[in-house]
């Protein structure tokens, strides 16, 4: 990624434009930005496949960022893809509104570009996915951030190709 880039380190709504940041071969992880947990998923060196990775339970934001920077520098990852929570007509409320503020905040801790993705309806599908698979109650809370944040992860990947 060339150091010189006005869009390193910004958070982007365009799949082209962050993609052109990316190097040929490297990891994104994507997040699923909820009010108590932040869902991680992964993405192959190829990235073609996103598996789930994590669930941070949001403590403060020095604590989560630090995780997640940890996470970023062990699995090298290159960007983010982080889910944007609009409202069903298209239009944003406080939840989206935290969630770009979340990614400011990312910015200034780290050069990373950040896509933000249309995440509508993510987590009802994950719930429909995982109902579907027959997964308990208990499991379903367990698992449903990373799920979502690879639902997430996934489409950005597919738009990407």
């Amino acid at each position: 990624m060339p150091a010189t880039s006005p869009d390193r380190g910004a958070t982007l709504d365009d799949p082209d434009r962050f993609k052109s940041l990316l190097p040929a071969t490297a990891r994104l992880i994507g997040i699923d930005a909820g009010t108590k947990t932040l869902g991680l998923a992964l993405s192959d060196l190829t990235r073609m496949i996103a598996s789930p990775l994590e669930t941070i339970r949001r403590t403060k934001f020095k604590q989560d960022a630090a995780r997640l920077l940890a996470l970023i520098n062990e699995h090298k990852v290159a960007g983010l893809v982080l889910g944007l929570p609009a409202n069903l007509d298209g239009s944003e409320g406080p939840r989206a509104q935290s969630t770009r503020q979340l990614a400011k905040n990312l910015n200034a801790l780290s050069p990373l570009p950040i896509l933000l993705w249309d995440e509508r309806l993510t987590t009802a599908a994950a719930e429909r996915m995982l109902i579907g698979a027959d997964t308990s109650r208990k499991r379903r809370a367990e698992v449903i951030d990373k799920l979502a944040a690879t639902l997430i992860l996934q489409g950005a990947l597919d738009r990407m190709r």
